[in-house]
């Protein structure tokens, strides 16, 4: 979605809303104020953190990617190769004369259907993985959108060119995205997570945007972005584990330690009577049809892939600008924005079911002197 073509002649503002054909466009910031959603990276958009910047962009595919890359051409082939002739074995059974007519049915069905199966999954997988070597491909060309939170700046390289482009966090445009449209499957919404600013120079514009499955998604994926520059969250964990399946020295990503935590809490939930005996079976089939630890083990190196890939690309500017400052010598916040973050928080926790949009658009009213300042 392209935020120029949908703002009016007023400049952005957290809080602004402006309507384009097909949807809606809510600016998150300048100006970032807290959201009240609680900070997680739903899209796994931030590819590594540490305590000076913040990777945005370069994401790694999750295991549940994987986990359908591997296992839906897998289970066409069991499914075509095996549970067709046995389907075919059953009816010439019933219908037929018995053990001879459905055990040659099984033999004669199952040498079409296993071939069938056998290049109908290894071209569903070959489908399944374009998608995931073409973004490899792009990643070589493509610089990570990286946040400092020392500097208090956002530093991007477009696509195309080698010179960063520094710009100040609170000057930094983001905003989320509801659109709709017919198709033949009825009415669908889809929804988007954008960030952007004016070249400081020449005035152009660039954006980056991301689509997600929600507005709350997308909302709370800015929120981790602005909990990490105002250091009210600090490492990946924080932000990609919802499920809480990392302990205190696992690694940030879902790899093979995710795996063994999730079966010793299933193990756990199971002992304690939560989880039943159904569940328990139908964990251990989904794993055994999508590789059992091998989408995992596909993650830590795909993360590796990623990380040496962009390192490789990064410029010398970019690269001495992310290391770390003197504490004497890190940028805070404006006064302004402690002053509106201060009555956002305000606001919010005098009607906590209040949309965080009407909030944002009361406190940028109320700083621009239009009405009074009463929760």
């Amino acid at each position: 979605m392209d935020p120029k073509n949908a703002q009016s002649e007023q400049s952005p503002r957290a809080g602004r809303s402006e309507p384009f054909p097909s949807g809606r466009l809510t600016f998150l910031a300048p100006k970032p104020l807290p959201t009240g959603l609680p900070p997680v990276d739903h899209c796994h958009t931030v590819g590594e953190v540490n305590h000076v910047c913040l990777d945005f962009g370069a994401k790694a595919t999750s295991v549940f990617g994987w986990q359908s890359t591997l296992g839906i051409p897998f289970f066409c082939f069991l499914f075509t190769a095996f549970i067709i002739p046995v389907m075919a074995f059953l009816m010439f059974y019933w219908l037929g004369n018995g053990w001879r007519d459905a055990i040659h049915a099984l033999q004669g069905v199952f040498d079409i259907t296993f071939w069938l199966g056998f290049w109908g999954g290894l071209f569903g997988f070959f489908i399944l993985s374009l998608p995931r070597w073409q973004a490899y491909a792009k990643l070589k060309n493509v610089i990570p959108t990286r946040f400092n939170r020392q500097r208090r700046e956002v530093c991007f390289v477009p696509e195309g060119q080698k010179e960063p482009i520094f710009v100040p966090w609170e000057e930094l445009v983001a905003w989320v995205t509801e659109a709709q449209g017919v198709t033949e499957y009825g009415v669908q919404r889809q929804y988007g997570f954008g960030i952007g600013f004016y070249h400081p120079d020449t005035g152009e514009k660039y954006t980056l945007e991301f689509q997600t499955y929600g507005q709350p998604q997308a909302i709370s994926n800015w929120e981790a972005i602005r909990a990490y520059m105002e250091y009210e969250v600090h490492t990946l964990k924080e932000i990609q584990d919802p499920l809480e399946l990392q302990g205190p020295d696992d690694p940030p990503w879902e790899g093979v330690h995710v795996f063994r935590n999730a079966r010793k809490r299933l193990h756990e939930e199971y002992r304690e009577g939560k989880r039943g005996m159904l569940y328990l079976t139908g964990w251990y089939l989904y794993h055994l049809i999508t590789f059992w630890t091998l989408p995992n083990r596909l993650v830590e190196w795909e993360v590796k892939k990623i990380k040496r890939m962009s390192r490789k690309s990064l410029p010398k500017s970019m690269a001495e600008w992310s290391e770390s400052i003197p504490e004497d010598q890190w940028a805070k916040p404006s006064e302004e924005l402690k002053r509106q973050s201060k009555r956002a928080l305000e606001l919010q926790k005098a009607n906590p079911q209040r949309p965080m949009t009407d909030i944002f658009a009361q406190v940028g009213e109320e700083f621009e002197g239009k009405v009074s300042m009463t929760a």
